[in-house]
């Protein structure tokens, strides 16, 4: 009797992953469904084992240039994804969040091949390995090229959790040391910003669980409490308690957040009887 032919550890890491594995099948049916589609669906998923390759090669084919190759960054991606692990677990728990939150989103493979918002916050996550390894001008380097291309501005010393999604992204920033805490939603135009010309700690920390929506700009070094939710267009100077919305420019506390989970539900929604109920 012939021996089995044992799996290599890349083959057997793909088999481990749900997420990626599901994302394969996804991609495979879309290039059956449109064959137009098929060379990009398979030099960015299926030619791919694993999902941290696929995710280096399409991040690097859209912010390669003439300054610096695809192929360049690529190199620099792949090193970034196996000394830290950590980067490659939270992309997979953002491509969750945002299938379980956009419904726009109808498959897991979606967020790679077609989402800004998504690709900024991976790009981001690189650009602050970088940060934190001293290569301070690569990691600028790549926030430029995503204020540039996907119109998105993250200081990459900021700090991001996972399960975070970005809906649209147009016109998001987030300061040095701003501090974004696991399964946070934000819509487009959010800002978390300091107030001046002040140095040192001076960006919001935005705690689990807290919906920022369209437009909204959450300014200084304050605390935005855990499962608590920001109105739309909303300017927030002050903290904000855990499990309360705040609304208005200045931003005032009106009432409970809705919901155990804002950031799942993502309902915008200020009812009537809390408008007015500021203190």
């Amino acid at each position: 009797m012939s021996k089995p032919v044992e799996r290599n550890y890349a083959d057997a890491l793909a088999v481990c992953d749900p997420v990626w594995e599901r994302m394969r099948n996804e991609a495979q049916e879309m290039a059956q469904s449109e064959p137009a589609l098929a060379s990009f669906l398979y030099v960015t998923v299926l030619n791919h084992r694993q999902f941290n390759a696929s995710l280096t090669y399409h991040l690097a084919q859209k912010l390669g240039n003439t300054e610096i190759r695809a192929m360049q960054l690529r190199e620099i991606f792949d090193d970034a994804l196996k000394a830290s692990p950590e980067i490659g677990e939270a992309a997979r728990a953002d491509i969750v969040a945002y299938y379980e939150r956009d419904p726009a989103c109808h498959s897991y493979v979606q967020p790679l091949l077609f989402f800004k918002g998504y690709h900024a916050l991976q790009t981001h996550r690189i650009a602050h390995w970088l940060w934190t390894q001293g290569r301070r001008a690569m990691a600028l380097y790549l926030q430029n090229r995503i204020s540039d291309l996907f119109a998105v501005d993250i200081h990459p010393a900021a700090k991001i959790g996972r399960g975070v999604f970005i809906d649209h992204a147009t016109g998001i920033v987030i300061g040095e040391t701003a501090v974004v805490d696991d399964d946070v939603s934000m819509l487009h135009g959010v800002t978390l910003g300091g107030t001046g010309k002040e140095t040192g700690d001076r960006h919001p920390k935005v705690h689990r669980g807290v919906l920022i929506s369209v437009g909204a700009k959450v300014l200084g070094n304050i605390q935005i409490g855990e499962y608590s939710r920001i109105g739309a267009g909303s300017v927030v100077l002050h903290d904000v308690p855990a499990h309360c919305t705040a609304v208005g420019v200045p931003a005032k506390i009106v009432g409970c957040a809705g919901c155990d989970k804002p950031s799942h539900e993502m309902d915008h929604i200020i009812g009537e009887d809390e408008k007015g109920a500021g203190v």
